[in-house]
């Protein structure tokens, strides 16, 4: 009997891949099930990571907003002055304080111009060392000998590098004239000059405060302003500390004529940080409903559904919003029933008008909704400690855990695929020799029949 039906025609890879793949399967679909799952929780921690970060972010600026309001300066048209808010750049408070302010320009300041005689374009002054004054001050400037009117000019300018005194040449009809203006208004910016000559010609350039070589063709003066009837002389035209929190920029003298300044406190920043709270609290409440809840209809639960974290969470925010429910809706702020916000902006107007620490009392930096949701949320997004944080590195020590055991499923499974592809092998080598010794056989019983 010939054993030609068994032979060695295997196909030995396609038998080993196929026995290789049955045994991988149930490992690596476990694998992969659980890493799509740590995936997707990672995924659906990162939005809500990304939407706590934005409500932490927009309750500190409302914190801010709220407890350090923004103030108006309103002036009348052609009142002679503007009037600016100043906010300290340390700390974003201001000292300014809602009121009315009876505001007269009686003078303006003015800097001072001295001019000099005719000289000719290429007449020589003089040399020499001119010493220019102002305030506590003062600039040597030396020139050399054979120096124009041009080039005093010049070395006065790059002695006092635009501080203290600015020069020019004026041409007219009768010759040029050497202009110094001051820098500074006001009688504490006026000018003096003498002279150390070597020789002859810079005596004309001089000014000793009344009487020189030179001529006062504008005198220095100060700005004269009442506030209240109240009088206060300045060397300057803004003046920052006569009203607290305010500068004032006279522009035009009226004497006699009074101008009410209205300082009154500006919430438009302050709602604008309010809406912006109002959307970032929506957006978080939304990415934790949608990230935790259960579709009934397909029957599809989220990626955190009913995750204690994400439950936490949401409690915890609808908890803080029902503590001060009252207060909320004061400031034109309703909570409906699925737990979203909304802001009646003439609500928060009227009650801003009526009492206007009311927002700082609750959103301030200090204020009953801002201290317990900030320490909420603190604990759930700090880098080292926060909860969030924890989860998220679990998580991904969980997937460099799966991604090793995909490693160590490849290592095995080439071990496994060797081992059969021997096994396979010794048997299609023994089922070989089997067939030889068959057809040996066969040969040797047919001679024998022939022999007979």
């Amino acid at each position: 009997m010939a054993l030609s039906t068994v032979g060695s025609g295997l196909d030995i890879p396609t038998i080993v891949a196929s026995l290789v793949a049955a045994e991988r399967a149930p490992v690596e679909n476990r694998i992969n099930n659980s890493g799509v799952a740590a995936t997707t929780k990672l995924s659906a921690l990162g939005s809500i990571k990304s939407v706590l970060t934005s409500l932490q972010t927009s309750l500190t600026t409302l914190g801010k907003s709220a407890s350090k309001p923004a103030f108006a300066a309103t002036v009348p048209e052609n009142a002679g002055f503007s009037a600016t808010i100043v906010t300290d750049a340390t700390t974003g408070k201001t000292n300014a304080a809602a009121g009315s302010y009876n505001v007269e320009v009686v003078s303006l300041s003015q800097a001072q111009k001295l001019t000099s005689g005719a000289f000719g374009k290429e007449q020589v002054v003089g040399d020499g060392t001119l010493t220019v004054a102002w305030g506590d001050k003062s600039i040597d400037v030396v020139i050399p000998e054979g120096s124009k009117l041009s080039d005093i000019a010049s070395a006065i300018n790059t002695a006092a590098g635009g501080k203290g005194v600015t020069a020019s040449v004026i041409t007219a009809d009768d010759g040029q004239h050497l202009v110094l203006n001051a820098v500074d208004s006001g009688t504490a910016g006026s000018l003096k000059l003498s002279t150390i000559e070597t020789s002859g010609g810079l005596a004309a350039l001089t000014w000793d405060g009344t009487s020189g070589g030179l001529s006062e063709t504008v005198k220095a003066s100060n700005a004269v302003v009442k506030v209240d009837g109240f009088e206060r002389t300045s060397s300057s035209n803004s003046i920052t500390d006569i009203i607290p929190g305010v500068t004032l920029n006279l522009t035009k003298a009226e004497a006699g004529t009074t101008k009410v300044l209205k300082v009154a406190q500006d919430n438009t920043p302050l709602k604008t940080n309010l809406q912006a709270f109002v959307a970032a609290y929506n957006a978080a409440t939304n990415i934790l409903k949608s990230s935790s809840t259960y579709d009934v209809t397909s029957d599809t639960a989220a990626a955190l559904t009913g995750d204690s974290m994400v439950r936490g969470i949401q409690q915890q925010l609808r908890g803080m919003l029902s503590a001060n429910v009252n207060d909320l809706k004061s400031l034109g702020v309703t909570i409906s029933k699925e737990g979203t916000l909304s802001l009646d902006t003439a609500a928060f107007d009227k009650t801003m008008a009526a009492n206007p620490t009311a927002a700082d009392a609750l959103f301030g930096e200090k204020g009953k909704l801002t201290a317990s949701m900030s320490t909420m949320l603190k604990g759930q997004l700090d880098s080292t400690s926060g909860t969030l944080s924890l989860r998220t590195t679990d998580l991904n020590k969980q997937i460099k855990k799966l991604e090793k055991e995909l490693d160590d499923l490849d290592a095995r499974m080439e071990k496994v695929s060797t081992r059969y592809t021997a096994q396979f092998t010794a048997m299609d080598q023994l089922v070989s020799q089997m067939q030889s010794t068959s057809d040996y056989l066969t040969q040797q019983i047919s001679s024998m029949n022939k022999s007979k």
